[in-house]
């Protein structure tokens, strides 16, 4: 929760975060699948009831410059989705659904469904089955396509992709995959033309950033929203 609050005070506009869902049924904000790297221990959140990774230490995770891991001890804990969504009523989330399966995909509908934050919440994910679920269930908001639907935007004409089935609308891609080149204007424009929204991850250099937008980027994940303040505050004021 510090790391989403300063990101928010030096500008960013939407918190791109990844969930897994707890052996009690709680979607909990988490890249990894477990708590070693952040919490030192081997616990698997699907494993694991909300008490026991309410108690792990997930400040001690962060190694700052120095070397030092300032966060550790600090009470710096695991949260939830619901706690994000709740204490960031006014902003814009990007939740990459990490866990597979139906119990996962019915408990984060439910859950931004009952806060009423659906045109708020983008949602995510690698695996195709998810997407598919989450657009079958009649989610109200926005998806992101997975790497097989990006692959058939890559290669489809424009009407082939249009006739499509259960599309998403943000196409969320790193600047390469392989030898293929995603960041090209003639393929930004292809999915402006299609009505899909592209964001490129992850971008932490700022002449980089600087390169995607004069592209036509729609938006850019970072690491640093430090280091990319500074393109979007210039951006901004040009605009």
């Amino acid at each position: 929760m510090p790391s989403f609050r300063r990101a928010l005070e030096l500008g960013a506009d939407v918190l791109e975060t990844d969930v897994h869902l707890s052996a009690d049924g709680h979607v909990v904000i988490s890249h990894d699948p477990d708590a070693q790297r952040m919490a030192g221990m081997p616990l698997a959140f699907r494993r694991a009831r909300l008490d026991q990774i309410r108690a792990l230490d997930a400040g001690q995770g962060f190694v700052d410059a120095q070397g030092k891991r300032p966060f550790a001890g600090k009470g710096c804990c695991i949260p939830t989705l619901e706690e994000a969504l709740v204490e960031f009523p006014d902003v814009r989330f990007n939740v990459d659904i990490k866990q597979p399966g139906l119990t996962m995909v019915r408990t984060i509908l439910a859950l931004i469904r009952r806060l009423k934050a659906a045109d708020r919440v983008v949602l995510a994910s690698f695996h195709l089955s998810t997407l598919l679920a989450v657009r079958g269930m009649g989610y109200e908001g926005k998806t992101g396509l997975a790497s097989p639907e990006v692959a058939t935007l890559m290669v489809a004409p424009k009407a082939a992709f249009r006739a499509l089935p259960l599309k998403g609308q943000m196409v969320q891609i790193p600047t390469h995959s392989g030898r293929i080149q995603l960041a090209t204007p003639a393929f930004i424009q292809k999915c402006h033309d299609l009505g899909l929204q592209v964001d490129f991850w992850t971008i932490n250099d700022p002449a980089e950033a600087k390169r995607l937008l004069a592209m036509g980027a729609d938006g850019i994940m970072t690491d640093d929203p430090a280091a990319m303040a500074p393109v979007f505050k210039e951006l901004r004021a040009g605009r």
